[in-house]
């Protein structure tokens, strides 16, 4: 038998275990706390986070990117969750608010925003762990034996109290969360090596060249950025790492390379704890790019897309203004209202034109004899008549004039507004030159 063959036949023989029980995991998720790093602005969605950070960016036509990872927290039984911020935050901040204030703090359920406010010293957050480090005192408040640290800028759905499971059956100090990805696009990932019960052995943060999984040479084995720690085991970790002058604070470069040496880390796969999955389709977008962005937008208007958003026993909460239902209006020979294969959110009103392939989002408003297709129309957009669009991203609040054509003729493009490597426009309002957001 080949060294590979005889790896992938211990992998099975070690799933070949019970399963965890419900009362098991609830008892799990109940010790736990989680923080959602929400800081970060995207600089790969260019200006499309001037002005949020990428956590506050609209996704689906109804939701925001942070409510992907804070409905997974709910739906897994986890209540007590801290959302840390930084970088343009108000945006942010008011979203978690106005949606996810349901929580009863008499029963020590909560939803925290926790903006960066140099609690332990005069400097901003650091790295990942630095963001933690610094918010170290809310966490020892708020108790826990477990702390889970994720990430806010991801779309995925996953059962959080199965990963759990995975870290107190293996007696881990730290576990962390992992997704075959193409081996080229594993450059941007943490790469790790585990061994046949799955403990991390090796660990290799953005290689250059990174190592491929034993049994598929195509794909890496990588981190999701999604962690569990024993709560004692994780401060004891984030102050002696504080202290060292060369570190970066990052849990990636720092604090994963450094425990693997001395202490248990376990991976956790995320195919066994993926809601929804579809066959071998496990779904999970970093929409770190306009390019990834768009297409993660354009595969909900497939008629049965890899995320389901329509599964009542997983939804996916958020806060979403009271507004009329749809609308759309006239039906004359060439000035029809209708839309195909597209996502149409409360408020929209098409009057007479032609929407393909589109995802728009609240209060959008369509004139006369438009005609769009592979549109991300983000709210409160206005396109006035006779506008041509192909595969665009419109950023909230533009109005977009009579007669303009974005998608058409690229090179033109290049000259007022952002065109990915892939070709789709990106429109915001400063780029028409619109006041949305006035510093002066």
């Amino acid at each position: 038998m080949s060294q590979v063959a005889e790896f992938v036949e211990r992998r099975k023989a070690n799933r070949r275990q019970e399963r965890p029980s419900d009362r098991f995991i609830s008892n799990l998720t109940k010790n736990t706390v989680a923080i959602i790093l929400a800081g970060g602005r995207g600089s790969r969605l260019k200006n499309l986070t001037d002005w949020r950070a990428k956590p506050a960016v609209q996704f689906g036509g109804k939701f925001r990117i942070i409510d992907f990872p804070l409905s997974n927290c709910i739906n897994s039984g986890i209540r007590r969750i801290n959302v840390a911020t930084q970088y343009k935050a108000q945006s942010l901040i008011q979203h978690v608010q106005r949606g996810w204030g349901f929580l009863r703090g008499e029963f020590n359920e909560y939803v925290n925003i926790i903006p960066a406010q140099q609690r332990l010293g005069e400097e901003w957050y650091k790295g990942t762990a630095d963001a933690v480090y610094q918010n170290i005192d809310l966490l020892r408040e708020n108790g826990g034996e477990y702390i889970l640290v994720l990430a806010g800028d991801h779309i995925y759905k996953m059962d959080y109290g199965k990963m759990l499971a995975t870290h107190a059956r293996s007696n881990a100090d730290m576990t962390i969360a992992c997704i075959n990805v193409p081996l080229e696009d594993a450059k941007g990932f943490g790469v790790l090596e585990v061994d046949a019960t799955d403990r991390v052995i090796a660990f290799d943060e953005k290689p250059a060249h990174p190592k491929p999984s034993p049994n598929n040479p195509e794909v890496a084995f990588a981190s999701m950025g999604i962690y569990i720690f024993n709560a004692k085991f994780l401060y004891e970790q984030l102050i002696r790492d504080a202290y060292d002058r060369k570190s970066h604070h990052d849990f990636g470069q720092d604090i994963i390379p450094y425990i693997i040496k001395k202490y248990r880390v376990q991976a956790h796969r995320f195919t066994d704890s993926c809601v929804g999955a579809q066959g071998n389709n496990f779904y999970w977008r970093d929409v770190g790019t306009i390019d990834a962005y768009w297409e993660a937008n354009m595969e909900l208007t497939k008629v049965i897309p890899e995320l389901n958003l329509y599964d009542s026993e997983w939804p996916i909460w958020t806060y979403q203004e009271q507004l009329p239902p749809a609308k759309f209006v006239f039906k004359d020979e060439g000035r029809t209202g209708k839309a195909t294969d597209s996502l149409v959110s409360g408020g929209c009103l098409i009057s007479g034109s032609c929407v393909s392939n589109s995802v728009l989002f609240s209060g959008v408003h369509v004139a006369d004899y438009s005609d769009l297709d592979g549109a991300v129309v983000l709210p409160k957009v206005k396109i006035n008549e006779g506008v041509i669009m192909r595969n665009a991203v419109i950023d909230r609040g533009c109005e977009i004039p009579a007669g303009m054509q974005i998608g058409v003729d690229l090179e033109r493009d290049r000259k007022r507004f952002h065109v990915s490597e892939k070709g789709i426009v990106l429109v915001t309002p400063d780029m028409l030159g619109q006041d949305l957001y006035r510093v002066k």
